[in-house]
């Protein structure tokens, strides 16, 4: 989620879109080992993950059952799914439009905003796909389209798209409707841990950044050999999703265990990240999540990743260590931590154990 400087990358990956008008099956490098394919049924949940309603939530220094729900739910999934989040259907609706109206470019147009520089050097922002660091790593069947969009002094405008033309100021709006939930989550969390109100919140201000990644799955020929993102935790204190309401494809893992997260139209999901799980000292845990493919539809999402100032150390908040709970993270710099997200993500193994004690 943050490599500021272009990078040196083995080869360059093709657009899955353009891609998958030209094969009747996966190339070789897009294929998972078959201990690692995905069961695109899923299992079913032991329990629903739950629904919580924002717009329920009390003011500070009360309770409610709706928060001891929303407690339940991170502790058991460590997300949920956020209903009463004061975002109109007909907002989100054009959210959803202006991400599929990209899509829908010809290349050419799209490359305009490739996160490859000079077609050589890959960098975080833009349009493509994610790096590739290794001739043996296994790519995933989607591509996306990553921008900064907080603090706004970062924003690299050449990069955001000028068509369709209302991408940006909805993008804007998205953005500071999207803090508000986030801001609104973290307070109720912090309360959780008897921490200050602001205390996570802190965490999202001042330098730290918001990335929007805009996800596209193409149809796959055969989705059971491929992965359309695969297994990972984020490196955020937050992330807020909305997901496309008219195909699955979200799956998240618990003991071991895939499991589907449904379809709630309007409904944004809300999961904690990997900088959450380490200020907390592991109350809160970082969900495994992953995203498989469709034979016949495609797909789209919008993430938004809610990370600290690149120059922050994180650990343990001082309040969480005692005794009896000694500290379970090493101290890391967000740069740094985000530096070995993209290795590991690569890899296919995860960055949070590399930091656990």
């Amino acid at each position: 989620m943050a490599c500021e400087e272009p990078s040196k990358i083995v080869n360059i990956p093709s657009i899955v879109q353009e891609l998958v008008t030209c094969v009747q099956e996966p190339p070789s490098q897009y294929v998972v080992p078959e201990q690692n394919r995905p069961d695109v049924a899923c299992s079913e949940m032991p329990e629903p993950i739950p629904i919580i309603d924002l717009s329920r939530l009390p003011a500070p220094g009360n309770s409610s059952d709706e928060v001891a729900k929303m407690q339940s739910a991170l502790e058991s999934w460590g997300l949920f799914l956020a209903v009463g989040h004061g975002i109109q259907p007909s907002f989100l609706d054009e959210v959803m439009k202006v991400t599929r109206e990209f899509y829908k470019l010809p290349p050419e147009e799209k490359q305009k905003y490739s996160n490859l520089v000079d077609g050589q050097e890959f960098r975080m922002e833009g349009y493509g796909n994610d790096i590739v660091v290794s001739e043996k790593q296994t790519l995933d069947w989607s591509d996306r389209l990553y921008l900064v969009v907080e603090p706004e002094s970062r924003r690299i405008y050449s990069l955001w798209p000028t068509h369709p033309p209302s991408f940006r100021d909805i993008l804007c709006e998205y953005a500071v409707k999207c803090r508000e939930i986030a801001s609104l989550v973290l307070r109720h969390l912090a309360r959780m841990l008897n921490l200050h109100e602001d205390y996570f919140v802190e965490m999202i201000e001042e330098d730290a950044i918001t990335y929007a990644r805009f996800n596209y799955y193409p149809h796959c020929p055969k989705p059971d050999q491929v992965l359309g993102l695969k297994p990972h935790t984020d490196a955020t204190v937050i992330t807020v999703v909305f997901i496309d309401d008219s195909v699955n494809g979200l799956q998240v893992q618990k003991n071991g265990v895939w499991y589907k997260v449904p379809i709630v139209p309007n409904a944004l999901l809300v999961n904690t990240g990997d900088a959450m799980e380490i200020l907390s000292n592991g109350f809160f845990k970082s969900p495994v999540h992953r995203a498989v493919t469709n034979a016949e539809k495609d797909r789209v999402s919008l993430v938004m990743f809610y990370t600290p100032d690149p120059e922050r150390e994180i650990e343990p908040a001082a309040e969480l260590v005692d005794e009896k709970r000694p500290t379970q993270y090493r101290k890391i710099k967000t740069k740094d931590y985000l530096t070995k997200l993209f290795e590991t993500f690569a890899e296919g193994t995860l960055v949070i154990d590399t930091v656990k004690i």
